[in-house]
Order: C-alpha cells, then sequence, then structure tokens
C-alpha cells in the first residue's frame, strides 16, 4: 500500500488521492465531467475541470481520500459542516464535519473534513476503513435505538478517539443517522462500537472485552 498520498498536477490547481484511505466508494468516477475517467492514463486530470466543478467532486469523496490543492501546493479544504456521524448498511461510520482524529497522519488532511472509520473490527487500517467488512460477511442495517439529547449548536470541533482495545470516542456536537437515512440522535459525547460485536451497535456495550477485540 501506498505510504502516502500521490497528487495529480494541474497548471491551475491539482487533486491530491490517499490510496491509504480510497474504499472505492466511485463517487469520482461517477461525477459528472472529465475530471476522473476511468482507464485514462492520467485517470485524475485537473486541466479538465474547472476549480469549482473540482471542489464539488473532491467534496463528494465521503473518505477524505481526495483533496483538491492549490497551486502552491497547499490542502483547500472546504468550511467545515455541520458534524454528522453517517452508519453506514453493513459498513462503516461516515463522519463528516470540523474532526480531530487522533493517530490520523499529518499528510491526510482530508480526514480534517470526512472520514470513513471501521466498525466491523477487521480494518488492517484502524481507525480508519479498508472494506473488511465484505471480506468478513459483516451485516448491520444501521439502525439506532437510542435519541440522545436535542442540541442547541451542530458545529464546533468534533474529537475522535480510538480506546487501546475498545471504542471510539466522538467528542463534541453531533447528529448520528441511520442507514436509512433517519436523523436518530444527538449529543456531545458517544461511545461507537469499532470491534463489530456489540448487540446495541452502533454504540458500544462493552462486548469487545468478550470478543477479544485487539487493537490501538
Amino acid at each position: 500500500m501506498a505510504k502516502k498520498p500521490h497528487t495529480f498536477e494541474g497548471k491551475k490547481h491539482s487533486v491530491s488521492w490517499d490510496k491509504r484511505l480510497c474504499i472505492h466508494v466511485g463517487e469520482c468516477g461517477r461525477a459528472k465531467g472529465a475530471l476522473f475517467e476511468a482507464g485514462r492514463k492520467p485517470w485524475c486530470d485537473p486541466d479538465l475541470a474547472d476549480t469549482e466543478e473540482a471542489a464539488h467532486v473532491v467534496q463528494a469523496c465521503p473518505s477524505g481520500a481526495l483533496v483538491h490543492v492549490d497551486v502552491d501546493g497547499n490542502p483547500i479544504l472546504e468550511p467545515a459542516p455541520d458534524n454528522a456521524a453517517h452508519i453506514a448498511n453493513d459498513g462503516p461510520v461516515y463522519l463528516t464535519g470540523d474532526l480531530s482524529i487522533k493517530g490520523a497522519a499529518d499528510d491526510m488532511p482530508g480526514v480534517k473534513r470526512r472520514a470513513a472509520l471501521c466498525r466491523c473490527g477487521a480494518s488492517k487500517n484502524k481507525p480508519f476503513c479498508d472494506n473488511s467488512h465484505r471480506e468478513i460477511g459483516f451485516k448491520d442495517a444501521g439502525a439506532i435505538g437510542e435519541t440522545g439529547a436535542e442540541l442547541a449548536e451542530a458545529d464546533g470541533e468534533l474529537a475522535v478517539q480510538s480506546f487501546q482495545d475498545g471504542p471510539l470516542e466522538l467528542k463534541g456536537n453531533l447528529t448520528m443517522y441511520a442507514g436509512s437515512g433517519r436523523k436518530a440522535w444527538q449529543g456531545r459525547k458517544v461511545y461507537l462500537c469499532r470491534c463489530g460485536a456489540s448487540n446495541n451497535k452502533p454504540f458500544c456495550d462493552g462486548s469487545h472485552k468478550d470478543a477479544g477485540f485487539k487493537a490501538d
């Protein structure tokens, strides 16, 4: 696996792609326009898209693998959207917002706005998803049975921390959406299962202890 992002250079702007974070959702490849085109070399050509179009496509990437880059090589990050966690059907938790993910490498600027985090327990790139949920047949439709407490604000920093051999802690204003798209839970602190064994997914219920889950 690549150890650093690859930058597709353009005359007025560039696009950086990080293989470590990409889970091939396909938002870029299916986007209208010529910025990305499968089978073409290079498959990303920033000179075939204006700044607005490139920003739109990059911001659709749910894992933070794509980053829009200016002519000086600096990441162009969108203004932070409201903090949200979308629990994918049989897949990861997709986070958006003003994200501060403990353990994220300095050369992963995309995850300051969008990230896909493992919740099946099998990723080899924790805390990030690497599609291992498909290999192990992880099943969870993303139902959320709790409501939390209504928030007065929806923005601000969302701090994300992985506890050793335990859950994810999300601290900050947060709205969670079920796999169906339903707005389901709000609050300022939550512990989410990342071992895949909880009987109260997406929340941690301590099952990682009985499951012998091991992860930094």
